[in-house]
């Protein structure tokens, strides 16, 4: 999902700018989510704590699993190897749960990061008017990407 993502962004930052990109990641990340659940047989989506998209916000499993991401990252360990995998109960069905930290990478400030252009902001603002995605600093944990399961 990330390699994906992340080549598409930069592909739309290199031809149309940073603005652009927000479209792109708005129509294309859905889509990549839904060709790999497709693909693999796994639901795949991604969250945040400070998500963009109401859509994205995290179920109470997910948010506590981003709550201890983010207690491990003030322990200071480096979000990019943060995983966490767990068999829960979902309505009398086993499911297994994965989640993987998104680490802040340099890409993602010029839509996320403490300052932001303002044809950037207003194109966020356009398209994702409950937006809570901002501030973030390089390596700081954007969010994650959740993966599940029946089993």
């Amino acid at each position: 999902f990330f390699s994906r993502l992340k080549g598409e962004l930069e592909a739309a930052i290199k031809t149309g700018g940073p603005a652009h990109a927000v479209g792109v990641c708005q129509v294309r990340a859905p889509s990549i989510a839904e060709e790999l659940s497709q693909q693999t047989g796994w639901d795949v989506a991604r969250t945040s704590l400070k998500h963009r998209n109401p859509a994205n916000a995290p179920d109470a499993w997910e948010k506590d699993i981003l709550q201890r991401f983010e207690e491990r990252k003030a322990a200071g360990e480096d979000a990019k190897g943060m995983a966490y995998a767990e068999i829960v109960e979902i309505q009398g069905q086993s499911r297994l749960r994965f989640m993987k930290a998104i680490p802040t990478a340099g890409v993602c400030l010029a839509c996320h990061g403490e300052t932001i252009a303002d044809d950037v902001a207003a194109a966020i603002d356009e398209g994702y008017p409950s937006d809570l995605a901002r501030g973030y600093k390089l390596g700081d944990i954007r969010g994650a990407f959740s993966l599940s399961k029946p089993l």
